[in-house]
């Protein structure tokens, strides 16, 4: 029985670790990355769809994104999403692509991406930490419902404490390397 929480606590916690790597290659880093436009939907056929499954996104140099729709009649309601994001990029249509240009960051906006990312970090953990609590709120009941010896329940709170650490440790790792990118110039 405790293996299985052990597995269910990993599990749970590389889903968080995925989800703040995820949130993390959205942050904008002054470098072209297709991943950059993940977050971006276009109005297709009366549904909302992700920019990537109707256009192929590239990045042939490395300030700029060339986004290739399969469809070329879609080309204005995909610049129109863009310039709705958050990003604050200004596509250029020149009729069959678009082409954005990753515009140089300045010293404050990369302190200030430092900040969102360890808030980014920051929230991962508090995610795992709560993870952390149910799994060891459920040993506890076994070992008050007597499924498990104190001995057992012990060793495996220390297991899932273990687990914890590595999960932190692995968020800590992403946020520094994110960190890393943002202040090379």
């Amino acid at each position: 029985m405790k293996l299985e929480i052990h597995e269910e606590i990993k599990e749970k916690m590389q889903k968080t670790i995925n989800s703040c790597a995820d949130e993390l290659s959205g942050v904008r880093a002054g470098r072209a990355n297709p991943t950059l436009l993940d977050r971006i939907t276009v109005e297709y056929y009366g549904a909302q769809t992700p920019l990537n499954q109707i256009a192929n996104i590239s990045a042939p140099e490395p300030r700029m994104l060339v986004i290739q729709p399969w469809d070329a009649s879609i080309l204005g309601e995909i610049e129109k999403s863009i310039l709705k994001s958050d990003l604050g990029l200004n596509p250029t249509n020149d009729g069959k692509i678009l082409r954005l240009m990753i515009p140089q960051l300045t010293e404050e906006r990369r302190v200030e991406l430092t900040k969102v990312v360890k808030k980014i970090g920051e929230n991962s953990k508090i995610a795992i930490r709560n993870q952390r609590r149910d799994a060891n709120d459920a040993i506890k009941k076994m070992v008050k419902s007597n499924e498990i010896t104190e001995d057992e329940g012990k060793q495996a709170e220390d297991q899932v404490q273990k687990i914890t650490d590595n999960s932190t440790d692995e968020i800590d790792k992403l946020v520094i390397a994110k960190e890393k990118e943002l202040m090379e110039v």
